[in-house]
């Protein structure tokens, strides 16, 4: 058997096992017998390394042969659930044309897979590395992360802080924004932090026969049409996605080659220009509000007594989430509309592309993937590497898989799915890393 073939076949039996994850789980069998499956898949990494269960999340600890500062590797074992009509059962595993079909092949258990195999691999060669390396799976990633977060609580009572953390992220993708024709591995260097804000507005209520003026689903409405006309957010360029841009621009057709290659220079030009490419790439410079759930009155001929919207925000760095909230209170206050905070995130910090953990993961990108360019970025999303920022300087976000845009699409979606291809070069990102921190 091929290892792509022994590979497709381990990950296979991993999708097998559903591990959906909801905000409130008391309980944890499904986790723990995810965890017996992955006992038996990786026999070398369980009985070498020392296991540390919190609460259906693990951390696992490899020791090194030195005392300098250890690494971090992370992928979470849980995923979100799968409806709708699917090509291929979500929790079937199945393989056809070339690819693996299912929830968790691209989030997150591939990238766990192949982080465990590399490691596996590894032990089997009897390779010892110089420093110890520790492996963390959440299987609250896909709620609010709190696995992640007393994981890394506790590292810091222990007062550990680690050289390196690579968690779930940006991956290799052809042309990452519009214009760019090239093939780039998005190494995320640091993340929006988010919160969940319900906006309330409120009225002594009514028949539906005789409606006043701005009540409370009227204000709402006007307040979230204000929202997507007004700045409310600071928008700005950092370092990061100037170094981006940077890197990207060389692969676009002139004019435009020039422009984006040279985003110093053109920095006003390039700011005023970014929303217009694409909601991603306006997303890159500041603060979002996305409005996600509403609720009004239990009957269409009653006028509600109070209304609520719930808004998901994702904070700039250089707004972050406390600033960010208090610019739409402000807004929200021209409306007579009370703002809850329901749920906050976490602020954590923008990691150095110039750091000698981004180097060692561009080195490996160029070692490894033919004709991919590395670029820093900037991710919208979570990971629960927001919570390393507590103990490591250098947290990096990056999943080594070859996608497509459908593939992309089918995260959180219909059809995930991941080119079975993708397997063994992953494999080999790992174990180039594990040996070389």
């Amino acid at each position: 058997m091929s290892r792509t073939d022994e590979y497709a076949k381990k990950l296979s039996s991993m999708i097998q096992k559903e591990t959906v994850s909801h905000p409130v789980q008391a309980d944890k069998t499904k986790f723990y017998e995810f965890h017996a499956l992955m006992k038996e898949l990786f026999p070398n990494v369980f009985a070498v390394c020392e296991i540390e269960d919190f609460d259906a999340s693990l951390l696992m600890r490899w020791k090194g042969s030195g005392d300098g500062e250890p690494a971090m590797f992370m992928n979470h074992h849980d995923v979100v659930e799968a409806p709708g009509d699917w090509a291929h059962a979500p929790f079937a595993g199945e393989i056809a044309d070339g690819k693996l079909w299912g929830r968790g092949t691209l989030d997150d258990k591939g990238g766990l897979f192949c982080m465990l195999q590399a490691a596996d691999e590894l032990m089997a060669e009897g390779y010892v590395p110089k420093n110890d390396i520790y492996f963390e799976s959440s299987c609250t990633e896909e709620t609010l992360g709190g696995g992640a977060d007393a994981i890394t609580k506790a590292l810091k009572e222990r007062g550990m802080r680690f050289s390196f953390c690579l968690d779930e992220g940006g991956m290799i993708i052809y042309d990452p924004i519009g214009g760019v024709d090239g093939t780039f591995a998005m190494i995320g260097v640091g993340e929006k932090a988010f919160a969940d804000l319900k906006f309330i507005a409120k009225s002594s209520g009514g028949h539906a026969s005789t409606p006043g003026k701005d009540t409370p689903l009227v204000r709402l409405g006007k307040f979230m049409a204000a929202c997507d006309k007004s700045k409310i957010f600071d928008v700005k360029m950092s370092d990061t996605i100037i170094e981006m841009l940077r890197r990207l621009g060389p692969s676009m057709k002139a004019p435009m080659n020039f422009v984006v290659g040279h985003p110093g220079a053109f920095k006003p030009l390039l700011t005023a220009a970014m929303p217009g490419i694409s909601p991603a790439a306006g997303a890159l410079l500041k603060t979002t509000l996305a409005f996600t759930m509403a609720k009004g009155s239990a009957a269409s001929n009653v006028l509600p007594q109070e209304a609520y919207v719930i808004g998901n925000m994702r904070a700039s760095h250089h707004q972050g989430t406390k600033n960010s909230i208090e610019a739409v209170k402000k807004l929200a206050a021209e409306f007579d509309i009370e703002v809850e905070v329901v749920s906050l995130g976490v602020d954590s910090h923008v990691s150095s592309y110039k750091s000698d953990a981004f180097k060692l993961v561009e080195q490996a990108v160029g070692d490894l993937f033919k004709d991919v360019k590395p670029s820093p970025y900037i991710m919208t999303g979570a990971s629960d590497s927001r919570y390393m920022s507590r103990v490591c300087d250098n947290c990096l976000r990056f999943t080594p898989f070859i996608i497509d845009k459908e593939q992309m699409a089918s995260i959180h979606g219909l059809n995930e799915n991941v080119d079975i291809s993708c397997l063994e070069p992953a494999v080999d990102f790992y174990k180039y890393l594990m040996s070389r921190l």
